[in-house]
């Protein structure tokens, strides 16, 4: 009975309170609550020929609370249609949060969601964090009656049973099997990846260790993602608090890319290379997902976990995930891309070509909060273009710029007068790889967010901004002399 009563108590709820929150209080096309909070991507998958998105979720506040599992589902990971409320916690296992998971497809067609059960107070002594199933039709889920599946008794290494969480699970098809990772923090303090498998999903042996931090990397590694990509292993991670190096690694928790390879015979990664996976602002615990035609994309949490008890005024709905991105590997680089569906839903071009550099320049057309804006822009001659700058989200008070600063080869991404009343990070920079003083800056902007591709994906900034809607100028500013293109394109359904 108490099962039954927490989850449909949640559904209830968000039935109710959800219908009462307006489409122009949300974003167009980036996921938000049915209502109350949201943090994590969970279950990012395709099951039955449909995308599936869950997320962590407390619908009775906008600040976090005990987690629910709220659930999504999409034909093309633009549009996606609410369902009612997945998981609740009601058992012993889960009584302290149903945190962070993953889900695939059974061969018998049902979804199988894997998730980590919390019991006792979370980041005490006394909580334990074990990996738990449940499964179901798409709409619905029981929880496995042998549950919890995994815990950390299980894993040889002395790790600590009170951090052990998130698990990504998938199906091999090579190996007939399926395969998950959890991040776990070892005796050390220092967060590392266990990896374990499974003939049928239910029944679990631990692996081995993929790889580990040795508090180089950050502490506790959450939200881990592992995936072979264009030759190479990447293996994807949320590490707790990082120390910045440079320009990379400021969020304090931040999310970076390993890059190696993969003995499957083995099942040793051997890393060869770490970057940043994202240089914003506000991004988190990525999930990805193998789409039908063989494409890796991943979808993140847009929120930073110092700034996400910053809510607009009288939002009914807090945090909100990333477009979702393609992602590929160039010259060792990851590259992001807007996922290529989103092209569909472009509207009434704009085009500006060949506009000379000027102190600050408007041009016709080109404004809007709802937008996809890609601004091309080259020196007159090697050496004659110092900086260029995009603001949008503008009016006489409130604005957000990027700006490419040519001679130090870095992007910045500024939303100091963005509208946030609170005394919190507003601007990040990125490095740029030189070529020859030319950048392109794709500019995706939805209500409440601004995500930043630059040259063609190389590097990304996304950031939440909470400026008035009616804010919506844009304008160019550049120091020294050269040219650029604009083109944009609205964006609606």
């Amino acid at each position: 009975m108490m099962k039954q009563t927490k989850l449909a108590e949640a559904r209830a709820y968000e039935k109710t309170y959800g219908a009462q929150i307006l489409p122009e209080e949300r974003p167009l096309f980036h996921v938000t609550p049915t209502v109350g909070w949201l943090n994590d991507p969970n279950g990012f998958s395709v099951y039955q020929g449909e995308y599936h998105l869950f997320y962590q979720y407390y619908p009775y506040d906008i600040h976090w609370g005990p987690m629910h599992w709220g659930h999504m589902k999409s034909r093309d990971l633009i549009r996606w249609e609410r369902l009612p409320a997945a998981l609740a916690p009601d058992m012993e296992y889960d009584a302290g949060g149903v945190f962070s998971g993953s889900a695939a497809e059974l061969p018998d067609g049902r979804q199988l969601l894997m998730y980590t059960g919390v019991q006792g107070k979370d980041n005490t002594p006394e909580c334990r964090q074990t990996q738990c199933l449940a499964v179901g039709d798409g709409r619905n889920y029981q929880k496995y009656e042998q549950n919890p599946v995994l815990t950390a008794d299980m894993i040889p290494e002395p790790c600590q049973a009170k951090d052990f969480r998130d698990p990504k699970i998938w199906r091999d098809p090579a190996e007939n099997c399926f395969f998950a990772v959890a991040g776990i923090r070892m005796q050390d303090n220092s967060g590392a990846v266990a990896l374990f498998s499974s003939e049928d999903g239910f029944h679990w042996q631990y692996v081995g260790i993929l790889d580990r931090s040795r508090n180089e990397y950050g502490r506790m590694w959450e939200c881990p993602d592992f995936f072979e990509l264009d030759g190479g292993a990447l293996l994807i991670v949320s590490p707790q608090e990082m120390r910045a190096q440079g320009l990379t690694f400021h969020n304090g928790n931040d999310v970076i890319c390993l890059q190696g390879s993969y003995d499957r015979r083995t099942h040793a990664f051997t890393r060869e290379s770490v970057s940043a996976v994202d240089y914003g602002l506000d991004f988190y615990a990525p999930q990805t997902l193998k789409t039908p035609d063989g494409r890796r994309v991943l979808i993140a949490w847009m929120q930073a976990w110092e700034n996400s008890q910053f809510c607009r005024d009288g939002a009914r709905w807090q945090g909100m995930f990333t477009l979702p991105r393609e992602l590929s590997l160039r010259e060792g680089r990851l590259i992001q891309q807007p996922v290529k569906e989103l092209e569909n839903y472009r509207r009434n071009p704009v085009l500006c070509k060949d506009v000379p550099c000027a102190r600050r320049t408007l041009l016709p057309g080109i404004s809007g909060r709802i937008l996809d804006l890609t601004v091309h822009v080259r020196p007159q001659q090697e050496g004659s273009l110092e900086s260029f700058t995009v603001y949008f989200a503008q009016n006489d008070s409130h604005s957000v710029s990027v700006r490419y600063e040519v001679r130090k080869g870095t992007v910045c991404l500024d939303r100091t007068d963005s509208g946030f009343r609170y005394n919190i990070v507003n601007r990040r920079e990125a490095p740029v790889r030189d070529q020859g003083g030319e950048i392109r800056l794709r500019i995706l902007l939805d209500r409440f967010s601004a995500e930043i591709f630059v040259n063609d994906g190389e590097q990304v900034m996304s950031a939440c901004i909470y400026t008035p809607q009616e804010a919506d100028g844009i304008s160019f500013e550049a120091e020294g002399s050269g040219r650029f293109d604009v083109e944009k394109y609205e964006l609606s359904f």
